[in-house]
């Protein structure tokens, strides 16, 4: 790779946040030193942002959403999150939540990001989710499956946006009778609401 390559292989990139091993393939590095003194050098340049250590971006303007991907992987973007913004639960939602392998809350420039954990057999799996501008997310039946998988009382507030046929596609992942009988409740008790 030439000199002046190495800066424009990341920010001709459709992504926004990187992390050291990112760079290392791309750049096709194998000393990390040499990388670590390079990225160094186009940080106090101003040239890329450092987040974190490991962690670095094009801009001040990363995305939020895939950084959340970035920090543990594999993980996707769920629960709380998605339901507000697909309008199942009304309360405003500030922290960013995430279906991970473990349960982490961190703070990153004032940003709260709440991975909560999912049994791998869920993790790995990707149907329901999608992928928008490098960030997976899951769709809000899947998020309104891995909210109940986690806290078995939670409180909706609008469930006639579901799809419940993708709901009981979905619902076997789980493997879980609880929610199963949950999952039950809750369709039988929304049907009833749209009869009378």
């Amino acid at each position: 790779m030439q000199k002046g390559d190495y800066l424009t292989s990341i920010l001709r990139s459709n992504k926004t946040v990187f992390t050291i091993k990112d760079i290392a393939l791309l750049w096709h590095e194998s000393s990390l030193n040499a990388m670590r003194v390079r990225l160094n050098y186009y940080v106090r340049n101003g040239d890329l942002y450092r987040i974190r250590k490991n962690f670095y971006a094009q801009s001040k303007e990363y995305r939020m959403l895939e950084l959340a991907n970035r920090i543990f992987t594999p993980s996707y973007i769920s629960f709380e999150t998605v339901l507000a913004r697909e309008g199942l639960i009304f309360q405003f939602q500030t922290d960013i939540t995430i279906a991970s392998y473990l349960s982490r809350t961190i703070t990153i420039e004032g940003q709260t990001y709440v991975y909560r954990k999912v049994k791998n057999l869920v993790l790995m799996n990707s149907d329901g989710l999608f992928t928008t501008d490098e960030a997976t997310i899951a769709g809000k039946e899947r998020a309104f499956l891995d909210t109940l998988y986690s806290s078995p009382s939670f409180h909706f507030d609008n469930l006639r946006s579901l799809n419940w046929q993708t709901v009981f596609a979905l619902l076997p992942l789980y493997q879980n009778k609880r929610m199963n009988k949950n999952v039950e409740s809750l369709y039988k008790e929304e049907t009833n609401d749209k009869t009378t």
